[in-house]
């Protein structure tokens, strides 16, 4: 009987890797997007102050800036795009590590079988 509960432990977990598969496809594409999407708003960013059709950032006025503050505040005012890049980032690096938790579980669940046949 566990051999019997050890071999479907062992076939769950495969199928939970099989969709694991195809979620990592997803969350990567998004991830890629993501990043794509903060450096064109970065990008645009910098222009629009260099430009000065950005004039103000949360209510306070940009004034004249050195060119080496002109990223910072560009990212400062990018952070709605910089959020969804790391959350991106965050739920791909999820499903890796996910993805090792259930192998791991079935090297555990393999190792058992192995010892009770």
């Amino acid at each position: 009987m566990e051999v019997i509960n050890i071999a479907f432990g062992i076939r769950s977990k495969i199928e939970l890797l099989e969709k694991m598969r195809k979620e990592i496809k997803e969350r990567a594409e998004n991830k890629a997007r993501s990043i794509s999407e903060y450096d064109k708003a970065l990008a645009l960013a910098i222009i629009k102050i260099k430009n000065k059709a950005i004039t103000e950032f949360d209510g306070e006025e940009i004034k004249a800036t050195a060119a080496n503050e002109i990223e910072k505040i560009a990212r400062g005012y990018c952070w709605k795009e910089r959020l969804e890049m790391e959350t991106a980032d965050g739920l791909y690096k999820s499903v890796i590590s996910n993805i090792n938790s259930v192998m791991a579980e079935i090297n555990g669940l393999q190792s058992i079988n192995k010892h009770l046949d």
